[in-house]
């Protein structure tokens, strides 16, 4: 069923960029699949042969900086992701409605695109967006720069090898809900981005700008769509309690916790995740057809 994911070129805002999509846009809304730090529109592929086997129309793009799609350029990561995702669903909404859905950074991604009122959005799914209740380990990259200070002053640079091996450990247990049973393609795609010293400096020193960013990074009074709210109660990067704030803070958003999910629900059970994505979506298009 694989077979049936689509690989396509587009240009968004500027910005070229990789597609992995299915079905066809003529039937019901078009499901917009974002990734997080780090990750890239491969996440959604359990997810996207799911929709596939249902006949429902969906898309993950790599978003700048990550995957295939063209590197980020100098200053503010999070304004350069607001840009593009603009274009992107002002380009999928000529063909019909457009539902976001995002993981991590993706997550926050698809929150703020929320908060823009000029965008055509039927609804958005938020999943383990961080920036409202982190875990120490977000904590500590964002509210100082030890980790990244201690890596850096390093005398003799880490071999690529050595950096691999020990992301192929640690990727695990902070990403799934159950390490012993990680997709290996997944944990292998991740380590890649730490394929020697430099590479991971500058994945570390990434990251800990867009933590920075999180800080002024919402407007929750300004969700007028509907928003759903996802977290895992394994996920040992983004708190629970970070979806509670969110649902608290936006009075008409739904809140969903998965007790069996880490930090990427479409990793650990992608028929889960393709489930409350397909019923948010049939709820919102309800919605909508009795509004008009």
């Amino acid at each position: 069923m694989s077979d049936a994911i689509r690989v396509t070129r587009h240009t968004y805002g500027g910005v070229r960029t990789r597609a992995l999509s299915v079905g066809s846009r003529r039937r019901g809304p078009r499901v917009v699949l974002l990734h997080g730090f780090g990750d890239s529109a491969d996440t959604w592929r359990g997810v996207l042969t799911e929709f596939a086997a249902r006949g429902l129309s969906a898309v993950a793009v790599d978003q700048p900086g990550f995957g295939e799609a063209d590197d980020l350029a100098e200053g503010p990561i999070l304004p350069q992701l607001d840009a593009f995702l603009a274009a992107l669903v002002a380009s999928e909404a000529r063909s019909g409605q457009v539902v976001l859905v995002g993981n991590s950074m993706g997550g926050t991604a698809a929150v703020r695109a929320a908060q823009n009122r000029a965008l055509p959005l039927a609804g958005v799914i938020s999943i383990a967006a961080p920036g409202f209740s982190d875990s120490w380990l977000l904590r500590a990259l964002s509210d100082n720069a030890l980790p990244v200070r201690l890596y850096s002053w390093l005398p003799v640079p880490v071999p690529g090898l050595a950096v691999r091996a020990i992301a192929s450990t640690v990727i695990p247990r902070i990403l799934f809900a159950r390490p012993g049973s990680a997709c290996p393609e997944a944990v292998a795609r991740f380590a890649s981005l730490v394929r020697d010293h430099g590479s991971t400096k500058e994945l570390l020193g990434r990251g800990q700008t867009l933590l920075t960013e999180l800080r002024d990074a919402y407007r929750p009074q300004d969700i007028r769509v509907p928003l759903l709210v996802v977290a895992g109660k394994r996920d040992r990067l983004v708190d629970v309690e970070a979806g509670r704030r969110l649902h608290a803070d936006v009075e008409h958003s739904t809140l969903r916790i998965l007790d069996d999910c880490g930090h990427c629900p479409q990793l650990d059970d992608p028929a889960l995740t393709a489930d409350l994505i397909t019923n948010f979506t049939a709820n919102t298009r309800r919605r909508t057809l009795v509004a008009t």
